[in-house]
């Protein structure tokens, strides 16, 4: 079996709900990044064999097979298919994982992994308001599956508390973590660290290169006055990842489209995991995905120089730290979600863009991205920056 290789991987810079980005069609913002990729890595659109991409809130004009909607609105000869993904907030990160199966198994040489989600235009929960509103069926949890946990509803909101209760955070803990993302945000974003990454997208008055969500002044007295999301609770929306529109793509090779369309890889994917476990603290996944991760490919955690931990709920990067003992120091290190947006299904590639991209700029080998997912899944991917 060959290996995985990324070329190239692109974002958008984020937007905040009804900001920047909101008069995007979120299938537009998707075909930006397609052409991005083509364009920076000079490759043959033609040559491109399928387009994999996530997308978390499958309605309104992110429906109707959307990927391929997202490639009809790129440069890509309509020869491309196209196939959506729904594994929640590790939607586009899955995308990659089967792009990279896809590739290594030499059933197909290159395929694109990527995601694009608006979440202005398609609010999170939209694809199922329409039948709770009007009582057409019980939802998406059945009696048996809610007898099964003894719960009425599975909420990431709750299991972000759980997870705070069980590792003893308290509110102020997680209110310097989201400053410190902020902070870090922001130093980056000053230094120009993401420019590589960033697909310029042209907006009213402009062209948007800047995540939106970023707080430059943000102090923890403004982020501790932040109303609770649930009394007596520890976690706010402040301590929380940012709604955002946005859009990322990778773009994956095997060895034999590398000479054949004569490309330099960025990195190589060294490992591809997923695991499943308790749906109700949902949330916690990504310790138990990374020792598997980190136990199949024969690697410590100190053998990884970067890491990326979708800041979902300041909890789950915490949670994460403590239990794998990590460095505080190599975790998220331009910010993470709480600053700069977690637009949904665009996340997993996003990240992948911002540690490749990172691992490069700072001469180091390993890095690790893991994503908490609805439902108790998690899923990381550990790649060779090359």
């Amino acid at each position: 079996m060959t290996e995985a290789f990324i070329v190239d991987a692109v974002r958008t810079a984020g937007g905040r709900r009804n900001g920047a980005l909101a008069g995007w069609h979120p299938a537009d913002m998707g075909g930006e990044v397609l052409n991005a990729l083509v364009d920076r890595s000079g490759i043959d659109p033609a040559a491109i064999e399928d387009v994999i991409l996530g997308c978390v809130t499958q309605a309104g004009e992110q429906a109707f097979a959307f990927a391929r909607n997202a490639v009809l609105a790129s440069r890509l000869p309509q020869s491309v298919p196209a196939v959506t993904i729904d594994r929640q907030c590790g939607s586009s990160q899955q995308a990659l994982q089967f792009a990279a199966q896809a590739v290594m198994s030499g059933t197909q040489d290159v395929v694109i992994a990527a995601g694009a989600e608006s979440m202005t235009r398609v609010p999170m929960f939209s694809n199922t308001a329409y039948h709770q509103r009007e009582g057409v069926g019980v939802g998406p949890f059945s009696d048996r599956v809610k007898q099964r946990f003894g719960v009425e509803s599975f909420s990431q909101f709750e299991g972000a508390e759980m997870i705070a209760a069980k590792y003893g955070f308290d509110r102020e803990t997680l209110d310097r973590y989201a400053l410190q993302s902020h902070q870090r945000a922001a130093a980056a974003t000053e230094a120009d660290r993401f420019v590589g990454q960033i697909v310029p997208l042209a907006v009213e008055g402009g062209v948007h290169v800047k995540d939106e969500g970023v707080r430059a002044d943000a102090t923890l007295e403004g982020i501790g006055s932040v109303k609770l999301l649930k009394e007596g609770g520890v976690v706010s929306a402040a301590n929380a990842s940012q709604i955002c529109d946005g859009a990322s793509a990778v773009l994956v090779v095997n060895e034999r489209a590398l000479k054949a369309h004569n490309l330099t890889p960025l990195a190589r994917i060294v490992n591809m995991t997923v695991t499943a476990g308790d749906p109700v603290i949902m949330l916690e996944e990504p310790v138990f995905a990374t020792r598997k991760a980190l136990e199949r490919a024969g690697m410590t955690i100190d053998d990884i120089d970067l890491y990326e931990v979708n800041e979902a709920f300041a909890p789950v990067p915490l949670a994460w730290l403590q239990a794998l003992d990590a460095d505080p120091a190599r975790l998220n290190v331009n910010g993470g979600a709480i600053a700069l947006g977690h637009p949904l299904g665009a996340t997993g590639t996003k990240l992948m863009a911002t540690l490749i991209h990172e691992l490069r700029a700072r001469g180091k080998r390993y890095g690790l991205q893991t994503v908490c997912e609805g439902g108790g899944i998690a899923n990381v991917t550990i790649v060779e920056a090359l």
